[in-house]
Formats: C-alpha cells, structure tokens, sequence
C-alpha cells in the first residue's frame, strides 16, 4: 500500500447494498486495513446520533479515518468515499485509479457520476416500484425498468469497444466497481442482465477478481447472484414491510 496518509484507521458503517459494498470491495482492492461496523438499516440504526454526526443524511455507506492533519475525517457518499480513497491510498501505485489530472482520470470521473447520477437512482426506483410499492403502479415500474435498460445500453455499447474490458484504459478502477453491485443486482430490477452481452461478459469478469469476491461478502453474504424468484420475492416482501412502515412514519410526521 503507497499512500499520502501513512496511517489508516478506517471504519466502515455499511450494510449488504449496492451501495455499500461499493466501499468494501474497494477497501480489499487497495489492500487496506479496516473496521467493519454492520448498519442495521431495518432498525435505523442510520438514524441514531452516533451516525448522524458522521452522516448527517443518515444513510450509508459512511467512513470515518485518520487524516493527515492527525484528526478525523467523516465521509460519507459513495462517490466522495472511493475517491477518497484512491486520493489517499492510491496515489502512487494507482492500483485502481489513474494519476490525477491524466486523461484517464476525468474519464474515470465521467463513468462515477454517470452511476451516481444516472444507474444508482434510476435502478433504484426501478426496485422500489418493481419489489417494494404497496401498489404495482405500471407506470412506474416501466418508467424506471426502461431507463435502467438504456442506462445498461450505454454501459454495453461503451464496453463493446473497450480492448481491456474494462470501462477506462487497460484496468478495473473505482468507475468499474462503483457499477458492479447494481449490475449484479438487475435481476432485482426485473431486468435481464442476457439483454446486454458485453455488459454480461464485464460483470463476469469482475466477479472473478478476489478483491471483488472479498469485498462483496461485507458485512454479510452477497446472495444477489444465487438468489431464486422464490427467495427474492421473499425477501422483497420482507424489506417491503419496513420500508412502506418508515414511509408511514414519515408521512404521520408531516401532519
């Protein structure tokens, strides 16, 4: 590990989400060491001081570290997250980032926003209406199943030009594992990942690299890829039940 900060004490308050196993995954591709803090988000844990005062959205993944002034840093967004890492931890061997200002590096920065402002939201809604929603609004679940799909569009023509396989230069970087837990998870969405063959083939060969396959499993099994309809649907109506009682709760605070 080469880095401007020699001295990491990283704590990480995730929770087996897309969004959370982005930080993970790249935490074992850089080789650093860190604490697991697991975020029961059913319980709202994301919610109790401690939490906020890291982040105070309330949401995760959330990180806090040394930074080199001595004190802590809290951060919090995915995106702010892996590019802080790879800022501090990464700025020598460039392991999964590029030197900043290069070319490579604004076209890394290009395919992060383009998953946190575009595949994040859009697949996100595309779950809620598909598995969550006390009513199937048709609507909905086509509006958001469509711009994932054409999300996915983008991702497969890019890729389909791509000599490394990857979406920049000739190496996986935080662009690539930013998008691999939702890819991973289209099936969720109730899209079919066999629509979109080089998208298929690029999440296939991420999934083989151990810093993905370690990092995936935290804080608890990825079961996304093995899960049948049966599970899911289980499990949907699970996470439904919380989900539309924190929203009553929300609503009741309004009135």
């Amino acid at each position: 590990m080469s880095s401007t900060n020699e001295t990491p004490n990283i704590n990480l308050y995730t929770t087996q989400t897309p969004n959370g196993i982005k930080i993970s995954i790249t935490l074992e591709e850089l080789g650093i060491p860190y604490k697991t803090h697991k975020i029961d988000i059913t319980q709202n844990i994301q919610k109790e001081p401690f939490f906020l005062a890291i982040n105070p959205n309330g949401r995760i993944p959330a990180l806090t570290d040394t930074f080199s002034d001595g004190q802590t840093i809290h951060l919090f967004e995915s995106g702010s997250i892996m590019q802080y890492l790879v800022e501090q931890y990464d700025s020598v061997d460039h392991k999964i980032s590029y030197p900043a200002g290069s070319r490579e590096s604004y076209e890394v920065n290009n395919w992060l926003f383009f998953l946190n402002a575009g595949v994040g939201p859009m697949q996100g809604q595309a779950n809620h209406f598909f598995r969550y929603a006390p009513e199937k609004i048709d609507y909905g679940i086509s509006r958001y199943q469509n711009e994932t799909r054409r999300l996915y569009g983008v991702l497969d023509k890019h890729l389909s030009t791509s000599s490394s396989g990857y979406l920049v230069g000739d190496k996986c970087t935080i662009a690539d594992i930013a998008h691999w837990g939702w890819v991973a998870a289209a099936g969720w969405a109730g899209v079919d990942i066999e629509e979109f063959p080089h998208l298929k083939a690029w999440e296939e060969r991420m999934l083989a690299r151990p810093g993905v396959e370690r990092g995936r499993h935290v804080p608890s099994p990825h079961r996304m890829k093995e899960m049948s309809k049966e599970e899911m649907e289980k499990h949907a109506q699970e996470s439904a039940k919380w989900i539309q009682r924190e929203q009553a709760k929300d609503a009741k605070k309004k009135e």
